[in-house]
C-alpha cells in the first residue's frame, strides 16, 4: 500500500496537538566495549561530544542504567561531568537498576531486593561521581519482588537524597498499581520499547476483539494507565534502529514507510529522524523518545521532532502507521 506525500504533507487548515513528551538522551552506547576492557581517551571525548550535541538539541535528560557497557557507560559520564564544572547542576541524569549478568556460575536474573538495590544505587553514584540521581528506574520486573521491602529501599534511598523520584521500565499497568500500593512516593515514568517499527503498545489499542497477523501482545491498559496517573511514557528503541532513516531492512513494508518518511521530511523541511520520532511524540500518551545515537550529527537531526508533532495531522500520523504495518487498519 501507498500513501501522497503531497496530500499527507499539505492537509486542509488541521494541526496536531502539541507535543506533550520531551527528547531523552541514552547513554547505552557510551564507554567503549560491553567487555571488561578499560575505555580510554577516545570514549571519554566521544561522551563529552554526544552530551554537547544532545544539550544542544534541547536536551536536559540522561538515561543510564548500571549494566550499560558493564558500568563503563556511568563512569565515562562521571569523567565528563568531573572535567566540567557546573554540568551537573544543568542535567538531570536518571538510571535504571535490577538486572543482574551472568556470571561466576550464576545465571543472568532479575533483582529487586532491597539489598541490591541499595547496593546498585551507592555504585552508579559512585560511577558517575554525583551525590544524587533525578529518577531511579527499576529495569525490569522481578517475579521475586516484595514490593513493602522495594518501599522500605526507595523510602531510605530517597531520605538519604541519593534519589528525587522513582520510576520503572517493562512494566503493565498492573505491574504498576502492585507496586504502587505499598509506594509512598509516586511512580513518575515507565520505560517501554515503542517506535515506529515496534508497534505493539498502539495495535494493542485497535486490536481488541479482532483476529490479526499483527502483533498486539502489549499489555493492554498500560498507555492509558499513564495517562490517568501522570506517568511519563519513555521509549527506547524510538528510532527503530534506523530503518526508516538510512538503516533500511529491505522489507517491503519499511521500503515504502522509509521512502514516506523521507518524503515527509522534505515537505516540512525536516529531518528523517524528527518524522520519526515526532510520529510518537503526536500520541496524547505523553510520550518521550530515548534516542541513543552517539553521532552528533544524528542526534542533532532529532531536534526538531517536537516541532513535527505539534503540526503532524490526523491524516499524517495514520499514514506513517498503516504504511509501517503494511496493511490497512481493521
Amino acid at each position: 500500500m501507498t500513501s501522497n506525500p503531497t496530500a499527507i504533507a499539505n492537509p486542509p487548515a488541521t494541526t496536531g496537538t502539541p507535543a506533550s513528551g520531551r527528547l531523552i538522551y541514552g547513554c547505552m552506547g557510551l564507554g567503549g566495549s560491553w567487555d571488561d576492557a578499560p575505555y580510554g581517551a577516545a570514549e571519554v571525548d566521544q561522551a563529552a561530544e554526544a552530551i554537547e550535541a544532545a544539550r544542544h538539541a534541547g536536551i536536559t535528560l540522561f538515561d543510564h542504567a548500571d549494566i550499560y557497557r558493564k558500568g563503563k557507560s556511568e563512569q565515562v559520564f562521571g569523567d565528563v561531568l568531573a572535567a566540567t564544572p557546573g554540568l551537573r547542576e544543568q542535567l538531570l541524569i536518571q538510571t535504571k537498576c535490577g538486572i543482574r549478568q551472568a556470571g561466576d556460575g550464576l545465571p543472568g536474573r532479575y533483582d529487586l531486593s532491597a539489598g541490591h538495590l541499595l547496593a546498585s544505587v551507592n555504585g552508579s553514584l559512585q560511577r558517575l561521581r554525583t551525590d544524587y540521581v533525578d529518577v531511579l528506574l527499576l529495569h525490569r520486573p522481578d517475579p521475586l519482588m516484595d514490593p513493602g521491602e522495594v518501599a522500605g529501599a526507595v523510602n531510605r534511598l530517597m531520605g538519604e537524597g541519593k534519589i528525587r523520584a522513582l520510576g520503572v521500565s517493562n512494566m503493565s499497568a498492573a505491574q504498576i498499581t502492585h507496586l504502587q500500593d505499598r509506594l509512598e512516593t509516586p511512580v513518575v515514568a515507565n520505560q517501554l520499547d515503542m517506535s515506529l517499527g515496534r508497534r505493539a503498545w498502539v495495535e494493542s489499542t485497535v486490536l481488541v476483539n479482532q483476529d490479526s497477523e499483527h502483533p498486539a501482545g502489549f499489555p493492554h491498559g498500560t498507555l492509558e494507565h499513564a495517562a490517568a496517573h501522570g506517568i511519563e511514557l519513555q521509549a527506547y528503541g524510538s528510532l527503530a534502529k534506523g530503518r526508516y532513516s538510512g538503516n533500511p531492512t529491505g522489507a517491503a513494508a519499511d521500503s515504502a514507510t522509509a521512502g514516506l518518511v523521507q518524503a515527509l521530511a522534505q515537505g516540512w523541511n525536516t529531518t528523517a529522524e524528527a518524522v520519526v520520532l515526532g510520529w510518537l511524540m503526536r500520541h496524547p500518551a505523553r510520550i518521550s523518545p530515548v534516542i541513543g545515537t552517539t553521532s552528533p550529527a544524528r542526534i542533532a537531526a532529532c531536534a526538531d521532532a517536537p516541532r513535527i508533532a505539534a503540526e503532524m495531522s490526523r491524516e499524517a500520523w495514520y499514514a506513517l502507521w498503516t504504511q509501517a504495518r503494511g496493511a490497512a487498519l481493521p
